[in-house]
Formats: C-alpha cells, sequence, structure tokens
C-alpha cells in the first residue's frame, strides 16, 4: 500500500440506510489498528446533519464520525459536496465547506461538469496524502436515471477503478432481491471492480442464513464479505432525519424528565438528541404534560416557525410552558423562541420579518454569512463541554434576561436562560451528560455510543477474507 497515491475502497448500497456509513466507520477504525494511514471520503451528501471543521468550513456528520475513527480532524476535502434541503425541492449546496448555491434539484444537474471536477480535487488532494481512502456511496449505487450525473457512487467507481463492497439490510426484508437486483443491474466494468457483498443488521443465529448466502453467491458470482450481526450495543450517529420517526408512541420516561421532541420538517443535527432515546417525538399537539420540550435545529427557520403555527404547536408549547413545561430551543428553535425574526436579504422565505414564539426577548436576523465553528464553554455552575454552531443568524435580547446559557471559552455569554426557556446555539450542548443533568435530565447511558474500538472489533470478528480482496 506504499506509494504516492492512496488505495481506495468504496462502499455502496443496494438503498438508503442499508448501513454503508456504519461499514465505512467500521472499516476506516479497523484500518487505523492495523496501522494504516487511512481517510473518508464522500463526494456527495444530502444531510442537515452537519459539522463544522476546525477552520469553519461544513461536512456531514457522518463523514466527521468516520474522520476521528481514523484518527484525524475532519477537514473539507472528506466531503466535497453537502447538499442541505431547505424546502420541498431545492437545496444548499455546500462546496468545499462553504455555501456555493441555493438550488432547485434540476438546476444542480446543470452544474455536473463543475461539481465533478470539485469532487476529484477533493479526492486527489486526501489520495496524495494516505495509504488507503474509503470512499462511501450515497442512497442506491444503481439509481439509473441518475446515472449521466452520477458524482457519488459508481461513477465515481470507474473514474477510481476502485474495488467494491456492496451492503445490504437484512431486517428491512427483501435481501434476495436487492442484492441480486443489483449486481444484474451492473455494467461490465462495474461489475470487474465488485469484490464482495455483506448483509448488514442481521439478528439471531447467523447459521440460519447459511442456505441463503449460498444462494446469493451462487446468483451474483460474488462472494460474501460476511453476515454482520445486529450491534446492539453500538450506536451511530444518523446521517440524516430519515430514521427519526414524524410522530412517536408514549414512552415510559423517569419522573421529573418527561421529554418531547418537536419533529420539524426542515430539522437539523438530529444528533442533539442521542441521549434522549426515550424522548417523545412530536408533529402535532397531544394531551400530555412534558416537563420538558426541544424545538431542535431547521434548515429553514421562518418556513418551520409557519408550520409550527399551522399544526397548531405554537400554541400547544406555550400552553405547555404555562403548565409548567421548560422549553428548550437549540439554534434554529432557540431563533424561534424569541419575538422576532427578521430576513432582510431573503435568505429564507419572502418575508422579511415574522413573530416568534415570545417566550424570550429576543430578536434574530437572519444574515448571509454563516458562523460555524467549534467552541468550548461552561455552564453558570462551571461544568465544561464542547459544542459548535452552524448558523446563519444573530439573536440579541431586547431587555435584560436572566442568565446566558452558558459561557465561552473566550469569556463571552451565550445564549439565554430565564424562568423555564433555554435558548442556545450550541449543537452538541445536550449531547453532554452533565449538560442535561445540570438543566434536570436524566441522560441515557454512553455506554453504548460508539468507539473506534467497538468498531474495528466488530469488523475484525464478522468479516472474512477483507485484505485478499480489498488491499
Amino acid at each position: 500500500m506504499s506509494g504516492p497515491r492512496a488505495k481506495p475502497i468504496f462502499v455502496g448500497g443496494t438503498s438508503s440506510h442499508s448501513g454503508k456509513s456504519w461499514m465505512a466507520t467500521a472499516i476506516c477504525a479497523w484500518l487505523r489498528r492495523r496501522g494504516v494511514r487511512v481517510a473518508p471520503f464522500k463526494a456527495q451528501n444530502m444531510s442537515n446533519n452537519s459539522y463544522p471543521c476546525r477552520g469553519g468550513a461544513e461536512i456531514g456528520r457522518a463523514q466527521a464520525a468516520q474522520a476521528w475513527a481514523c484518527g484525524l480532524e475532519p477537514e473539507p476535502f472528506m466531503n466535497p459536496i453537502l447538499l442541505k434541503p431547505n424546502s420541498g425541492g431545492g437545496s444548499q449546496v455546500i462546496v468545499n465547506g462553504r455555501i456555493w448555491q441555493t438550488l432547485p434539484a434540476r438546476a444542480y444537474y446543470e452544474h455536473y461538469d463543475f461539481l465533478l471536477a470539485k469532487v476529484m480535487e477533493a479526492y486527489e488532494n486526501l489520495a496524495a496524502r494516505f495509504e488507503v481512502v474509503v470512499v462511501e456511496g450515497a442512497g442506491s449505487v444503481t439509481e439509473l436515471n441518475l446515472r449521466p450525473w452520477d458524482l457519488v457512487n459508481l461513477g465515481l467507481v470507474t473514474r477510481l477503478s476502485a474495488p467494491w463492497l456492496l451492503v445490504s439490510d437484512i431486517e428491512r426484508g427483501g435481501v434476495f432481491a436487492s442484492i441480486i437486483g443489483t449486481v444484474h443491474l451492473l455494467t461490465e466494468r462495474e461489475r470487474s471492480l465488485l469484490r464482495a457483498f455483506a448483509l448488514n443488521k442481521f439478528r439471531g443465529d447467523r447459521s440460519l442464513f447459511d442456505e441463503g448466502r449460498r444462494i446469493l453467491e451462487e446468483k451474483t458470482g460474488c462472494p460474501c464479505l460476511g453476515v454482520f450481526p445486529f450491534a446492539e450495543d453500538i450506536r451511530l450517529d444518523d446521517e440524516d432525519s430519515l430514521s427519526v420517526p414524524s410522530h412517536s408512541a408514549r414512552m415510559e420516561q423517569p419522573a421529573g424528565c418527561r421529554c418531547a421532541i418537536v419533529r420539524l420538517p426542515r430539522i437539523s443535527n438530529t444528533t442533539d438528541f442521542r441521549l434522549l432515546p426515550r424522548a417523545r417525538w412530536l408533529d402535532r399537539p397531544v394531551d400530555e404534560a412534558f416537563d420538558f420540550i426541544f424545538l431542535p435545529g431547521t434548515k429553514n427557520t421562518i418556513e418551520d416557525l409557519l408550520w409550527l403555527q399551522e399544526r397548531g404547536l405554537a400554541d400547544w408549547i406555550q400552553t405547555q410552558h404555562r403548565g409548567g413545561a421548560t422549553i428548550i430551543g437549540i439554534c434554529g428553535g432557540l431563533q424561534m423562541l424569541g419575538h422576532v425574526i427578521a430576513d432582510p436579504y431573503g435568505m429564507e422565505s419572502g418575508r422579511v420579518e415574522i413573530a416568534g414564539l415570545g417566550l424570550l426577548p429576543t430578536r434574530t436576523v437572519l444574515l448571509k454569512e454563516k458562523t460555524t465553528r467549534v467552541v468550548n464553554a461552561h455552564t453558570p455552575r462551571g461544568h465544561l463541554f464542547s459544542a459548535y454552531e452552524i448558523h446563519i443568524g444573530e439573536t440579541t435580547p431586547r431587555a435584560d434576561h436572566d442568565s446566558p446559557f452558558a459561557v465561552l471559552s473566550d469569556g463571552r455569554a451565550e445564549g439565554f436562560r430565564r424562568e423555564r426557556v433555554i435558548g442556545t446555539y450550541l449543537h452538541g450542548a445536550f449531547e453532554d451528560p452533565g449538560v442535561l443533568r445540570e438543566i434536570g435530565i436524566v441522560p441515557a447511558s454512553t455506554d453504548g455510543i460508539a468507539t473506534d474500538q467497538r468498531l474495528a472489533d466488530w469488523f475484525d470478528a464478522h468479516a472474512e477474507g477483507f485484505e485478499e480482496l480489498f488491499l
């Protein structure tokens, strides 16, 4: 694996949420354990779960997690194109970590040549510095209608001559059709680079699938890398909001910390709530009292605030507050809690100004420039934590407020606290158990949150012949 240019390994899926990010992260951790200088790469990612690199550039949260699994700081070359949906058919397009344009889907494909050049420049930068680059695809690798504009799947595989792994989620069902169908849709060149397939999220006695594995190998002419078990003791960040329920059933929660999270249509950074697995996700009012209600981040604060009003959730939140609930807004959720949100540059809508929920004495102005940075802070009681900001608004108080949410390491106050209302721009703050405990919420155990060691062990125990097939 020595030489001036890295060896690529591509991980593609039969569908979205087949386990590509999980498998790619595990391979990164496994290679790092073996002393390989490895980096992650995803040419194009569609996700509102993002993370700021140290220099302020923004990439998908999954690629940041893969960077950490490689022992690296996240950097924009690891995810040169990030699409952040902010309307029914449009997305904010982030190129090399910075806002480029906001485009509808059809217009996006008109810039294919420019975007392809950015993808290849980013890959070549990583390939010149590492021994292996683990490349993750997006969605299904065989979206036939998108092949002419493919930046991220088999078009990239053939450009890089990358050996590749096909991943399918057996828990979803239809695994025979998805794997065999995918292989039969491959071109001769794509098939020549396919090294193996893997089955992910298997529950129970894996020997019961021995015959299924044999059939798949026979029908595809391709070896099975392994039947990987569902790992209940390992949790990875969700790449996007598809895995978040729009409305969840009532769950037993500890007395005094009954939590609800409003499932906004354009929700972002759902990783903020990974220590609240028993919280109830809501997209409509319910006849139930809560102790804490979270308003998450959003890719379009004004449109989601209008949605809250149309659904009756705005009134419901205010009623819950009057009944004793603490309302917590993060990023866009913070902006909604104030008296006014102004959009003088048309960043999110045609409305110049809109009234907020009125629970904080603040005014937010949406600006042209985005703030993206990692910060260190401490709570009023002195608990230290790390967090990050990704927002285009600036929120200022219109009157005195009781105290800030936190104090940044440079001494500046951040966010707002008043009676049973908290607002902050700090994503990740509530991923810290100490922050949750300080406001009165019992956090879930962090034992199941993935570590490099767990992922490497999982992959090592169930992959068969990976070195011979891919290295």
